[in-house]
């Protein structure tokens, strides 16, 4: 079983507690999730300055003379706050007694530095046997690449992913959103679940290990097998599958539409739809159709070029086609859908009153002959001020309870 711990929330993962040493994005992302799924979540940060991502804007808000980043806000929900100069011994005292009533450490230095500041592994391990420590980096804990640092667009680009993302081979792209940071904190955070898991049986701690550029092989997906099986290389192929035709972005009267056409029954239906013979040189099977696909291209753009996108969705949809549109952030976050699944959630920020953030992307359900009972965590936490826990972090160390 977990720890001993204060239950602050319901949650898959309450009683469990995590100390997060991570800063920036990867290791914070990881601890969010913890949070979301109900564990105890406190977060270590340098005084004075705390989390890099602190400073990391624009955007700004709140008041000038304690301005807010909103990148900290993205990664750092459901978690408690306390600054320790981990160089000083009042500092290590405390992390050490942290990790004592800890179930999981997050932490993403470079190799080396815990182990500088008194924290290696078997220390950890000599002060809690039952620890599951996630140690994050960017290239990975040994190698010959080892000790490079670890920034998101770095990895995106040394992994591959950028050579498979834009318009064509002479417009790389990297992915709008830090994915390499985030895929890491998915993954790590997947192998502490099995690690505790594993702990049930054992009673003994794990370590697990990842990195950012692991987290980026670990999503090539057909596109590595790709290179790994069909000894092809990849490319940027913008708005448009490479295996599959058509499926992808097409324009018409006053914007543009997504459609996806996996299989021969949609091909079929989409070409009834919109008046083209389906059996037409060239476009009679999916290896024709990718083959051909500048001219099916425009085929459909010819055929959409009639329709304004409300429209044309419209009859799409009546043709059993898969199909949506483009929207904006802003349009996200309105969304009636993305509300029901709970992908906003609002709190109440000290410095900022009430704000809405991205909510979190699990939902839970007891099932039983009754049927199922959502058991979600629906009550959110505000990111944290820099220390704002720490008097009721170090009185929970000091009464052993």
């Amino acid at each position: 079983m977990a720890n001993e711990t204060p239950e602050t929330t319901a949650g898959p993962l309450t009683g469990y507690t995590v100390v997060d040493l991570s800063r920036a994005l990867a290791g914070p992302h990881a601890g969010m999730m913890f949070g979301d799924l109900g564990a105890r979540v406190i977060k270590v940060e340098n005084p004075g300055k705390g989390d890099d991502s602190r400073s990391w804007g624009p955007p700004f808000v709140g008041p000038a003379d304690n301005p807010q980043a909103t990148y900290f806000f993205s990664c750092n929900r459901n978690k408690e706050s306390i600054a320790l100069d981990l160089k000083s011994e009042t500092g290590r005292d405390t992390l050490t007694g942290l990790i004592a009533r800890a179930d999981v450490l997050i932490e993403n230095f470079r190799s080396g530095v815990l182990d500088r500041l008194g924290f290696s592994t078997a220390r950890c391990m000599e002060i809690n046997p039952r620890l599951v420590i996630l140690s994050i980096t960017g290239f990975g804990h040994d190698g010959p690449e080892a000790s490079r640092a670890g920034y998101d667009q770095i990895a995106q680009g040394e992994a591959g992913l950028m050579s498979l993302t834009g318009s064509g081979p002479d417009d790389m792209q990297r992915v709008g959103v830090p994915i390499a940071d985030l895929l890491a904190g998915i993954y790590g955070s997947y192998g502490v679940l099995a690690a505790l898991l594993e702990r049930e049986r054992t009673g003994k701690g794990k370590v697990v290990r990842t990195s950012l550029i692991a987290g980026m092989v670990g999503v090539h997906a057909f596109q590595g097998t790709r290179a790994t099986v069909a000894g092809q290389e990849p490319q940027p192929g913008g708005n448009h599958h490479p295996s599959l035709s058509p499926y992808g972005l097409f324009t018409c009267r006053d914007g543009a539409v997504q459609i996806s056409v996996g299989n021969e029954n949609l091909w079929q239906k989409f070409c009834a739809a919109f008046d083209i013979d389906p059996a037409t040189e060239g476009l009679a099977d999916n290896a024709s159709r990718v083959a051909n696909r500048p001219a099916l291209i425009e085929l459909i753009e010819d055929r959409f070029s009639a329709y304004d996108a409300a429209d044309l969705l419209h009859r799409l949809t009546e043709a059993g086609i898969p199909s949506g549109t483009v929207r904006t952030l802003p349009e996200v976050y309105q969304w009636d859908q993305a509300l029901s699944q709970g992908l906003k959630v609002s709190v109440d920020h000290p410095v900022l009153g009430d704000i809405d953030l991205p909510g979190p992307p699990l939902r839970f359900f007891d099932a039983d002959a009754s049927g199922e009972v959502e058991t979600t965590r629906t009550a959110h936490d505000a990111p944290p001020l820099l220390d704002e826990d720490a008097e009721s972090i170090v009185a929970w160390l000091a009464d052993g309870n």
